[in-house]
């Protein structure tokens, strides 16, 4: 039943995130994946910003929370699985809820300028996630380092994740900000797609 439960709610949480992320770069006019980052989707000048807020991305940060929660669950339980899920728990699923709730300002507001509260929040929330979520797989990662193939994916997602947080942070004006944040975000999801198949399978308890 547990794993049922980690295996639909990863699986159903990122199949929402990015259906949501492509149709409604579809219905935004001039909209352009490669350089302009996800949270524009949803900005306080985006149509329908609260549609896709809370019919998408708040209720797929809620699936992540569910998924982290029965990752932490599985046996053999282990102080460090339990400290990586809690981190993918609290940056991936709390902060796609918060990040949805606290939407940026028009334009996700790039040179930062007078920005309002929400967009400050927004903003570190952000930044929490992408300097939390990596590390957190990687401890994860290191918890199952008996499954080799397992092992060999996630320590290669975790350090893909990594690398290109920090070349965004480098590089927030660049014109492929956008392509440059969903690879990180495609580095996470991937990795939640993983971990909720090879929970899923392993006879052995994670």
């Amino acid at each position: 039943m547990r794993k049922n439960i980690l295996f639909w709610s990863g699986i159903i949480g990122v199949c929402l995130f990015v259906l949501t992320t492509i149709a409604s770069g579809y219905f935004y006019p001039n909209y352009h994946h490669s350089s302009q980052f996800i949270s524009e989707l949803y900005a306080v000048d985006a149509p329908n910003a609260n549609l896709i807020r809370y019919g998408g991305y708040l209720p797929s940060g809620m699936l992540f929370l569910l998924f982290s929660f029965f990752g932490m669950r599985e046996k053999p339980q282990s102080k460090t699985k339990t400290l990586g899920f809690l981190g993918v728990g609290f940056g991936y699923g709390l902060g796609t809820i918060i990040c949805s709730i606290f939407n940026c300002d028009a334009g996700c507001n790039p040179e930062f300028i007078n920005p309002s509260l929400s967009q400050i929040i927004h903003n570190l929330m952000g930044l929490l996630t992408y300097l939390i979520v990596p590390v957190s797989i990687f401890i994860i990662t290191l918890d199952v380092k008996q499954n080799k193939r397992f092992f060999k994916y996630s320590f290669l997602l975790a350090a893909l994740s990594f690398i290109f947080m920090i070349l965004l942070n480098l590089s927030l004006q660049s014109h492929y900000k956008g392509l440059i944040q969903r690879v990180i975000e495609g580095c996470i999801l991937c990795w939640i797609v993983l971990y909720s198949v090879y929970a899923s399978k392993s006879n052995k308890a994670i």
